[in-house]
């Protein structure tokens, strides 16, 4: 590893902070030997905070019904071959049951832009969870939604609130989207989240289409100044019936390089391991815990939707990704010197509002 190089990760290590230059040069001159000590000192940076936990949200898929067309995803409106489905309130209240009884005290209910969910709607699902399992947290992934929704779900018990912004850079924004989608609105709706007092999360696509050192570069400096409560990174996988359908996927070992070097750009930060890590390589959740992430989202979706939830191609939907596997997800974690922690795992980063 060269001085250069090094010197920039005792920088990042030291002040949590680097240019969009010194973020581009860590990125074009990765090696192994870059990666290890970027790890190492993730993984040290997180212990301090964290200990060896690693956090479980019981993930609800509640629709695959979007008003979007995003050229990456695979359940964008323009795709015909999408079986839709949504679930209702009962079925949705019915998945927190099951998961609080396999421990799970955090739910993240997750979907497309589905106008059936109005906030009303909302409300209603969001205070009946409350009601029941007042010691957990929810945690909404619904969107863009104007300020004023944004209030009243909050109001009515919602604790976080996931919008990965996808890219910092607003050109190539627009290279992932439709005409009709706004950089501009995405990045207001971010700072109306953390106004409201939502634990607020951002995130991007790691090899998407177009995406360059610099794209990146300007990711992780947005990450350093928004210093958000979570941030979901996972590589991206071309799904047949998207315009990306030929476009190459995303790679595991950069993913886990990010990873790194967002646990040093602000050490609190809630990391998950994706489900996207683990689909890309059979290891990738635990590289991905070894890297610096501390949270992993087993799904708590009915069994019988969750193939239908195909953001990209071959999206685990058995197995070790699934709530009821648990044990077996335990004990994945255990053999890298893990602990699966049962409870809330709220981001200790200061920004959050705990109730």
């Amino acid at each position: 590893m060269n001085g250069t190089l090094y010197g920039l990760i005792r920088k990042l290590e030291q002040t949590r902070s680097l240019t969009r230059t010194e973020y581009e040069y860590l990125i074009t001159h990765r090696s192994q030997e870059a990666a290890d000590t970027l790890a190492q000192k993730a993984v040290s940076a997180r212990r301090r905070i964290y200990g060896n936990a690693v956090y479980v949200r019981g993930l609800i898929e509640i629709s695959n019904i979007c008003k979007n067309d995003c050229l990456y995803c695979g359940i964008r409106r323009s795709n015909r071959r999408c079986e839709r489905y949504r679930l209702d309130a009962g079925q949705i209240l019915s998945c927190c049951m099951e998961g609080y009884a396999l421990g799970f005290r955090t739910f993240v209910l997750q979907g497309g832009e589905d106008g059936f969910f109005t906030d009303e709607i909302l409300c209603g699902i969001i205070r009946s969870i409350k009601e029941r399992h007042p010691d957990c947290a929810v945690t909404l992934s619904l969107g863009e939604r104007k300020p004023l929704s944004y209030q009243r779900l909050f109001d009515a018990g919602a604790d976080r609130y996931l919008l990965r912004h996808e890219t910092a850079d607003r050109s190539h924004y627009h290279r992932l989207h439709p005409p009709d989608m706004s950089f501009t609105r995405r990045m207001e709706c971010l700072r109306s989240l953390r106004e409201t007092g939502y634990q607020t999360g951002c995130g991007f696509l790691v090899g998407s289409p177009y995406q360059t050192a610099e794209t990146l570069a300007m990711d992780l400096k947005f990450v350093e100044t928004f210093r958000p409560d979570m941030c979901g990174i996972g590589p991206f996988i071309p799904h047949n019936d998207t315009p990306f359908r030929d476009m190459p996927a995303g790679d595991t070992e950069l993913t886990c390089y990010l990873l790194s070097i967002l646990r040093l750009i602000h050490p609190p930060v809630l990391l998950p391991a994706t489900t996207a890590l683990g689909t890309l390589d059979p290891d990738g959740r635990e590289k991905g815990i070894l890297a610096g992430a501390n949270v992993v989202m087993p799904n708590l979706s009915p069994p019988s939707v969750r193939k239908k939830y195909e953001l990209y191609n071959n999206k685990l939907c058995t197995g070790d990704e699934s709530a009821q596997a648990k044990e077996h997800l335990a004990q994945r974690m255990k053999s890298i010197g893990y602990e699966i922690v049962t409870e809330r795992g709220d981001a200790k980063t200061g920004n959050n509002k705990i109730r």
